[in-house]
């Protein structure tokens, strides 16, 4: 149930813009288990990791992810913008080179700008492009970073990982994955990208977020023990924030008990997506959706906030991604698909998306 802003009713809606792509934010077993953290810690610590707000739970959690990244060790933030701004500010210098995926989440140039090393761009999973940069660069630099997603967050296009990997490891090059989006929602178990790849172990340091699949707040870094030992002790945002509650940390506990104990919902997920993209590309769309996600590009014609509009009216909450976020001409409309959406509610969906391109497409 959502309050319209436009009558000032609440009515209902069904939601294709959460990034609650596996549907656990209201599981029964998930809230019990809050429940309990509550009762027994409280809501909150009131410090941060390295004064007194480092307790069981998070030491439990850490080697909990860290075993689910196939890593040695993890250290968690209290959202994942921090965890980007760590890893790019904490862990580089002035004679490091750093290669960044032109289409790399905004945190993580944010991450760039607080630093004076210089960085450069590559085409978007251009793996050609980036080795040219490399043989270029690479013998200027103490030692050399490569920043990429895992799942594009806009895209929803996997990164190469294999060729990723090989390229690393031919010019002695450090890989950071961004898994956000693939964390819960990719590989057979969902452990991400890497699983999928079937290249778990391979990538040298791997991020994630608690905002998406597990339904709550927070991010991490999961990777070489030596590693993750220096960004808790030289990480700022690490250092000079406040720890997160139990209540969050017992949410990603219980998240993975369900990913160990339900798997088929990462299977359903993908079976939903796979639905929708069909469904969507006999419509006449190009996509092919790897992630949780489904990026609808809109035309140059169709103005955007008025097909926003049209899908309010159906009840249906879509996210539309105008400029800035993304280039003006590849505006767009991003569906979050959920495990928990029934046939009958994807249905709804294509059925709004081809009533709205009728309508919108030749309106201004």
């Amino acid at each position: 149930m959502v309050k319209d802003p436009f009558t000032g009713q609440t009515r209902e809606m069904l939601m294709f813009g959460s990034n609650n792509y596996l549907g656990l934010a209201d599981h029964p077993y998930i809230k019990e288990k809050v429940i309990e953290a509550i009762e027994q810690f409280g809501v909150g610590i009131g410090g941060p990791p390295m004064l007194n707000g480092y307790t069981r739970l998070m030491r439990e959690l850490e080697d909990r992810l860290a075993e689910f990244k196939c890593t040695e060790s993890a250290i968690i933030f209290p959202t994942g913008y921090q965890a980007n701004l760590s890893l790019v500010s904490c862990l580089t210098e002035r004679s490091d080179l750093l290669l960044v995926d032109e289409a790399h989440h905004a945190s993580l140039f944010d991450g760039l700008k607080m630093i004076e090393t210089p960085y450069l761009t590559y085409r978007h999973n251009d793996v050609e492009d980036l080795e040219e940069l490399l043989i270029a660069h690479r013998d200027e630099a103490r030692d050399a970073f490569v920043f990429v997603e895992g799942v594009h967050s806009m895209d929803s296009d996997l990164a190469p990982i294999p060729e990723l990997v090989k390229v690393c490891r031919k010019h002695s090059t450090y890989l950071v994955v961004d898994d956000a989006h693939g964390t819960g929602v990719v590989g057979k178990t969902g452990r991400g990208v890497a699983e999928h790849f079937d290249m778990e172990g391979e990538v040298d340091i791997m991020m994630g977020t608690f905002s998406k699949a597990f339904a709550t707040v927070g991010g991490f870094v999961a990777g070489p023990s030596h590693i993750i030992a220096y960004l808790k002790f030289y990480a700022r945002p690490y250092m000079f924030s406040a720890a997160l509650p139990p209540t969050v940390l017992a949410t990603v506990h219980a998240c993975l008990d369900i990913l160990e104990r339900e798997p088929e919902r990462v299977q359903q997920l993908r079976d939903n997506v796979d639905y929708i993209s069909e469904g969507l590309r006999t419509q006449g769309f190009e996509l092919n959706p790897q992630g949780g996600s489904i990026p609808l590009l809109v035309p140059r014609e169709m103005n955007i906030r008025k097909a926003a509009y049209a899908f309010h009216e159906l009840g249906l909450f879509m996210n539309p991604i105008e400029w800035p976020a993304v280039p003006y001409d590849k505006q767009r409309f991003r569906i979050s698909i959920m495990s928990t959406h029934t046939r009958e509610d994807l249905d709804r969906l294509l059925a709004a998306v081809e009533y709205v391109w009728a309508r919108e497409s030749v309106r201004k």
